[in-house]
């Protein structure tokens, strides 16, 4: 494990690991919350972030540009433009936008042009795998190509196998069990 990653987990599950009665977004119940903001938006963790990530994303061959739904893939994308840059990667990072915008371009994805680009979808914790396979779709309505999907924290309830389901490769940073959650 690197210590990057090492270091990851620990602030995830001393920062950002909640115990009580909670909704997940697929209207499932979970003794425990994992509220990934809580450290992708903190100055010590987002770097970290951004290197577990990188280390992923440079296992895949020619990506262009990383990036995913708002909000949750903002942070994520960004550590990851920023990292990639200070190792001599030339990730671009995007946004997509739950629905398209209604004034202006009317544009779903915003960033760079990503026809003919090689992509990853970004996420920064996975349930459903619904947040990233909405992505995937409107990013290929605008020709980008979709090499993969990355997740810092899987919780385990079936996003990889609807992801691979779908046809896109699925890579995960950290699990349940690394936060102590295997089971709960």
């Amino acid at each position: 494990m690197t210590d990057a990653r090492s270091q990851l987990i620990d602030y995830i599950r001393d920062e950002a690991v909640f115990h009580g009665e909670f909704t997940l977004t697929s209207g499932k119940k979970a003794s425990y919350y994992i509220d990934l903001r809580k450290v992708s938006l903190d100055h010590r963790v987002a770097p970290l972030i951004g290197q577990v990530m990188t280390d992923i994303i440079d296992r895949i061959p020619d990506v262009d540009a990383v990036g995913g739904l708002t909000m949750g893939a903002d942070p994520i994308a960004a550590a990851v433009l920023h990292q990639g840059a200070a190792r001599g990667r030339r990730y671009d990072a995007f946004v997509v936008r739950k629905e398209p915008k209604d004034h202006g371009r009317g544009k779903q994805v915003e960033g760079p042009d990503l026809r003919g680009k090689r992509v990853v979808v970004l996420e920064d914790t996975s349930t459903t795998g619904g947040s990233p396979l909405k992505a995937a779709e409107a990013l290929e309505k605008v020709g980008a190509i979709v090499v993969g999907v990355a997740v810092v924290v899987d919780r385990d309830t079936g996003a990889q196998q609807v992801i691979e389901a779908a046809g896109y490769p699925y890579f995960a940073a950290i699990g349940l069990a690394d936060l102590g959650l295997a089971g709960q």
